[in-house]
């Protein structure tokens, strides 16, 4: 798709549909897919993954002239990471740190459209002990509209 020209961006979709909503796991991801797919070390490299990530899925959005790099005249959206982490040391590429050693989890502060919202991983402008509140009472909810009743006997279904 991307040697055909196509626009191609990575993204996330929530949490139901593999379990993550971490970006940094989807670069991963499609990175070493490419390389396993295409047995050559040297397909998707790096660099590319992360403008998937970033500029290429502004441009699959056909919002790059708003977002998906630091630029004038475009909002604001940055995040820093924590290198500090035994996984992310040594550091030899910046492009490879960030797409096959670096998560989510590593994000510290976030700045989106010129605005803190994240600040050394407290969230700012949510309240984030309520939100995941919400969502277990949620997840209790679900669970017992879709759960499957005991069979008599030894079986069960989950």
């Amino acid at each position: 798709m991307l040697a055909a020209g196509n626009r191609v961006g990575l993204a996330t979709d929530g949490a139901a549909s593999n379990n993550s909503q971490d970006l940094f796991d989807e670069m991963d991801l499609a990175a070493k897919l490419q390389k396993v797919a295409r047995m050559d070390p040297r397909a998707l490299p790096a660099k590319q993954a992360l403008e998937m990530a970033t500029i290429n899925g502004a441009r699959a959005l056909h919002l790059e002239k708003q977002i998906g790099s630091l630029e004038e005249g475009k909002k604001a959206d940055l995040i820093v990471v924590d290198t500090n982490g035994p996984h992310a040391t040594p550091m030899y590429n910046v492009y490879s740190q960030l797409v096959y050693a670096l998560k989510g989890s590593d994000v510290r502060t976030v700045v989106i459209d010129g605005k803190l919202v994240m600040e050394d991983r407290r969230m700012l402008t949510l309240n984030e002990k309520e939100i995941l509140e919400k969502a277990r009472t949620y997840q209790k909810r679900v669970v017992a509209l879709h759960s499957v009743p005991a069979m008599t006997g030894s079986s069960r279904f989950l």
